[in-house]
């Protein structure tokens, strides 16, 4: 099979289009003919050295979701049968012609859907859906703050937060990527300029303080954050683009009660992921077949221009998904 290849750590001129064994599925595991890929930052960091593959997944082939059509069945498989529409995210790997998952990681593609929307739905709804629905228990009436409003898991946060009767504020530092988030249903646009946003959000919120805020820059934010947040509020960390290392106001976590949680797919265990598989079809997988949620595709292209993806990627220059097709 084809599969694109980290040849070394560096920028996207390392990515290689190489041909590598086809895997096989084992028991419980079914073989996906991938068709489409969405790139994410994690795939950026991957390239750069800064973010290895975990254990059991190949260390040197990117791509956490795909979508495609179940190939083989392997032993003791029953929900899948070959010629399946299947998404859904993985350790690692997915940038490849075949990539191997557990029949139960699948997510069976709604129908009035095409490869490329489909791939660009796993890694962004799920993380949103885990972080908010999950973690957060995002109730109606909630006032939700979303970071990088404009990220492929922003316009899915706005979407989730819209479609369960929250008051949504959104951030970017790119005026266009806030007016396209309005198209999405985002209430208040929040523009940060010298990476103040505090003021702002207070002013859109009149006064009223947030329940959630959903982060991915993470130290330059930490203060206003937690500033930002009502008693009782909780903030998630999806990210830390802007750095790891803050200074923790604890005297405004303590008199405030507030939460902090962090949260990342990649490293989870099986068995975890599978709930939350099956969560997410439960739950959330109906809404795309009403066009209540719908994937948000910047662009689509094909895969061997794979680094000029890298490239647009790092130039912040797109808003929703960046997907690849075979």
């Amino acid at each position: 099979m084809k599969a694109v290849v980290i040849t070394r750590f560096g920028g996207p001129e390392v990515l290689e289009i190489q041909e590598r064994a086809t895997p096989r599925a084992g028991p419980g595991q079914v073989l996906v003919a991938v068709r489409a890929v969405g790139l994410n930052r994690a795939d950026l960091l991957q390239r750069r050295g800064r973010y290895p593959a975990p254990p059991g997944v190949p260390a040197d082939i990117p791509g956490l979701e795909y979508a495609g059509t179940v190939l083989e069945v392997g032993s003791g498989v029953t929900g899948r049968q070959a010629g399946d529409r299947v998404m859904g995210i993985v350790g690692g790997g997915a940038f490849a012609e075949y990539v191997v998952v557990h029949e139960r990681e699948t997510l069976p593609i709604p129908r009035v859907l095409s490869f490329e929307q489909a791939a660009a739905i796993p890694e962004a709804f799920i993380t949103a859906f885990d972080a908010l629905c999950l973690q957060c228990r995002m109730e109606v009436g909630d006032r939700i703050v979303v970071h990088a409003v404009g990220s492929g898991v922003g316009t899915a946060a706005i979407q989730l937060a819209r479609a369960s009767g929250c008051v949504t504020v959104g951030t970017s530092r790119t005026p266009d990527k806030l007016k396209a988030a309005v198209g999405l249903g985002l209430d208040h646009p929040v523009l940060v300029e010298d990476d103040r946003f505090l003021d702002q959000a207070l002013g859109v919120l009149e006064g009223r303080r947030a329940d959630i805020v959903m982060d991915f820059v993470g130290a330059p934010y930490l203060d206003q954050n937690l500033n930002l947040l009502r008693t009782g509020g909780q903030l998630v960390l999806v990210g830390l683009m802007g750095g790891a290392r803050g200074e923790l106001p604890m005297g405004t976590l303590l008199t405030r009660r507030l939460q902090i949680r962090g949260t990342t797919l990649r490293t989870r265990p099986l068995e975890e992921k599978i709930r939350l598989a099956r969560a997410f079809e439960a739950r959330i997988l109906p809404m795309f077949d009403t066009a209540t949620l719908r994937p948000v595709l910047d662009r689509v292209l094909p895969m061997d221009e794979v680094r000029k993806a890298h490239e647009q990627m790092e130039r912040n220059q797109t808003f929703g998904k960046v997907v690849l097709t075979w």
